[in-house]
């Protein structure tokens, strides 16, 4: 499958050419925009849930501060950096969209069937971003634990790229979100360690899905 593979710029005339491509990206681009509308009432229902806390010996040994900003800034700084290598390469961008539906789909399967209470020294989680564009009236998410988002989403631009060199910088990026969403107390750390596996398994998934 050497356009959903490779790493070197793909053109987009050469992908739209075909049928099988443009239903797919149509398909995924329904999917996504139809998750919209669900997900708000999904992560209420999360919230309004009481759940199970736990013990988590790991997280005991780490200083709690509040490191929104630089969590962030990685967080969109990694984003930008990988739609920058994926809107040339449509094949790998076509993966990447199905991965992070999947990805989705898989995180909300969890959150649905392990109910969780955060841990007790939790200091909330403020994107500068968001915060600043949308007004926050309602009560913050914090009971969508099991398994990270930032850590998986990291984790799957990660693997959305190509090379050594993208999969190191970006891998040591997502275990930098992965610690300051500890410290930040917003995480168990069993929370953060599965993340990487979700990430995966959505990104195997979705090499079948768009596989030519």
């Amino acid at each position: 499958m050497p356009h959903a593979e490779s790493g070197k710029p793909q053109k987009w005339p050469q992908a739209w050419a075909q049928t099988s491509f443009r239903l797919r990206l149509g398909l995924i681009a329904a999917l996504l925009l139809g998750l919209l509308p669900v997900v708000p009432g999904f992560y209420h229902f999360i919230q309004s849930r009481p759940g199970q806390l736990l013990a988590d010996p790991l997280l005991a040994l780490l200083p709690a501060h509040d490191v929104s900003v630089p969590t962030f800034a990685l967080i969109y700084g990694a984003i930008a950096a990988t739609l920058a290598y994926l809107l040339p390469r449509p094949q790998l961008l076509l993966r990447a969209l199905w991965a992070y539906y999947l990805l989705q789909l898989l995180r909300m399967a969890t959150l649905w069937l392990l109910p969780l209470e955060p841990p007790s020294t939790l200091l909330p989680l403020h994107d500068p971003v968001m915060d600043h564009l949308f007004a926050v009236t309602t009560q913050p998410i914090v009971r969508d634990l099991f398994f990270s988002g930032h850590t998986a989403t990291m984790a799957l631009l990660a693997l959305a790229g190509r090379g050594r060199r993208w999969r190191t910088a970006l891998g040591l990026l997502t275990g930098a979100v992965g610690l300051l969403v500890l410290v930040q107390r917003v995480h168990y750390s069993y929370d953060v360690l599965a993340a990487p596996f979700f990430a995966w398994g959505a990104y195997w998934l979705a090499g079948r899905v768009t596989r030519q």
